[in-house]
């Protein structure tokens, strides 16, 4: 695992903490009646933009919405595809890492993506193409 470095976050005026602080925000209004297990996710765009989102259970179990699903469906709906880094927050002492489901749908968007993660008290950065290897395409690379 890398330290989060990458030279897009100079560029773009944000930092591996200040976009962990947002999704630290975004956890704080998780619904999770049910797990009791809290999330928020922020994405940093290619444009500069931070857009979050949190985990919203339900009942069924199955319709369940990850953080990190909804951040990305809030970014789509502003006219954004293109995220640069995504940071996930669990509760405080947990290393809270994207599920296959999630790393599959973020993947779609930006398979190198950095993933920012707090562990053990520090940032680490970790590209989502390596959690996530021999991803799922439906088109074929070789155009």
């Amino acid at each position: 695992m890398a330290e989060p470095g990458s030279d897009y976050w100079l560029k773009l005026g944000t930092t591996p903490e200040q976009l962990m602080k947002v999704a630290e925000e975004y956890r704080t209004m998780a619904y999770a009646p049910y797990s009791r297990f809290f999330v928020g996710a922020a994405l940093l765009m290619d444009d500069g933009a931070v857009i979050g989102g949190c985990n919203v259970e339900n009942s069924s179990y199955g319709v369940t919405l990850c953080a990190e699903r909804i951040a990305m469906g809030n970014a789509v709906s502003s006219g954004r595809v293109r995220p640069l880094a995504i940071a996930v927050a669990g509760d405080a002492d947990s290393f809270c890492s994207p599920c296959g489901a999630c790393r599959q749908f973020l993947a779609e968007f930006n398979p190198n993506m950095d993933v920012i993660l707090r562990k053990r008290g520090r940032l680490v950065s970790i590209p989502l193409s390596s959690m996530l290897p021999y991803l799922f395409k439906l088109e074929d690379d070789e155009r």
